[in-house]
């Protein structure tokens, strides 16, 4: 069985600092490319941190070209934040940006999707949640192909349930918006394989994979960056999401995004070796059930 993995940006960045340091890889783009290639990955993440670095150095079209080359085809582009925020508000210059970066990057490199969402926890209306995705996607669909997709996070204070994602997104109408999908927040959130089945197939954009425990440690920003499992290690029913996801129409690539102390530890040639074969292990024995 043929299955597109895509190594997210933080399963394959190696020893980063998340949110306390630096964040761009110590690894160097050709290497992650030529390893993803390798062991049998379709496709990469890149971070926007990282892509800035990568631009001291690259042009977007040696970018493109070093991912071309090795037999690539899913790039992932993350990540936006404040994008609702009203203008003239610092955060929305700053959000403004960050944009453009990723918006250029999106059409030079041909994105196959842009996440977005609120990891800055910044509070919104749905309402006002609803009219910026709309506005956002039809901004996205002047500059580039790439779909605009909202993810799904038990801290987004504005909208910590699949039914407010899907209340924003279904309500903005856009073409070029859908939600994304990880099975780490689906499991922290208690959110069955069954109840993913109210997600309307054209709104299922993206799916992620990455495994964890039940009981929440005492600091949710701590486990969630620093202790989740690969697929298979953890207690989320994995098999059961990749099941329901490919009954509602999805079709891959299935990313995997696990921010582990252990899985950043280890040499680039285990780390994705690994992501690989827990990954496709998993999505197998769901696609079999």
């Amino acid at each position: 069985m043929s299955v597109d993995i895509l190594g997210a940006y933080w399963t394959t960045a190696g020893p980063v600092e998340i949110r306390t340091g630096r964040e761009w890889s110590l690894f160097d783009w050709p290497d992650r490319c030529a390893e993803a290639k390798r062991v049998g990955m379709s496709g990469l993440g890149l971070w926007h941190t990282d892509l800035e670095h990568l631009l001291e150095r690259y042009t977007l079209a040696e970018i493109k070209q070093i991912f071309d080359d090795n037999g690539l085809v899913h790039l992932e582009l993350e990540f936006l934040n404040d994008w609702f925020v009203p203008r003239g508000d610092e955060k929305r210059a700053a959000s403004d940006g960050q944009r453009d970066l990723l918006f250029d990057a999106a059409a030079a490199l041909d994105a196959h999707h842009i996440k977005i969402g609120n990891l800055q926890r910044t509070p919104a209306t749905i309402d006002r949640l609803t009219e910026a995705f709309g506005e956002l996607c039809a901004d996205a669909a002047d500059r580039h192909a790439a779909p605009l997709t909202y993810e799904l996070m038990p801290f987004d204070v504005n909208a910590a349930s699949l039914e407010a994602v899907l209340q924003i997104v279904g309500g903005a109408e856009a073409p070029n918006g859908g939600i994304a999908i990880d099975t780490w927040h689906l499991g922290k959130m208690a959110i069955s394989p069954d109840d993913l089945r109210a997600i309307p197939r054209h709104l299922l954009t993206y799916v992620e994979l990455s495994d964890g425990m039940q009981e929440n440690m005492p600091d949710h920003t701590h486990e969630t960056t620093r202790f989740r499992r690969l697929p298979g290690e953890g207690e989320f029913d994995i098999p059961g999401y990749v099941r329901a996801l490919a009954d509602l129409g999805y079709a891959g690539p299935w990313g995997v995004e696990v921010l582990s102390d252990a899985l950043r530890a280890l040499p680039l040639p285990e780390m994705f070796r690994r992501t690989v074969e827990t990954s496709t292990a998993q999505i197998e024995k769901g696609l079999k059930a």
